[in-house]
């Protein structure tokens, strides 16, 4: 197995649905990766063998939502507000810590 090309890849599910029905993209998931994509690069941490914030289309835990998963780790969060997105850019981005309280199992 070849070395990741970045060291976390997080997609943020901002799908939007027509219907009124529970999704990210109404839960503030767009506004959430800009926050974060921001944070990424003031910290210069973007780029290769760094971090990559990419948006994501429906990624089917909709219930849980709003939702990201950091890869290669592959682990799922849930949040609520930039403080959540802080802790888990300070504590797994930053600190190869995952944040348990906002982990989805």
């Amino acid at each position: 197995m070849t070395d990741p090309y970045f060291k976390h890849h997080v997609f943020f599910c901002t799908n939007q649905r027509d219907d009124g029905a529970k999704c990210c993209g109404a839960a503030g998931g767009q506004h959430m990766r800009d926050y974060l994509k921001k944070k990424i690069k003031q910290a210069n941490l973007n780029g290769e063998g760094k971090c990559r914030i990419n948006t994501a289309g429906c990624m089917d835990r909709c219930d849980e939502g709003p939702v990201l998963v950091v890869y290669p780790e592959g682990v799922w969060y849930t949040y609520v507000d930039e403080s959540d997105i802080d802790e888990i850019f300070e504590a797994h981005l930053k600190e190869g810590r995952i944040v348990e309280r906002l982990r989805l199992r």
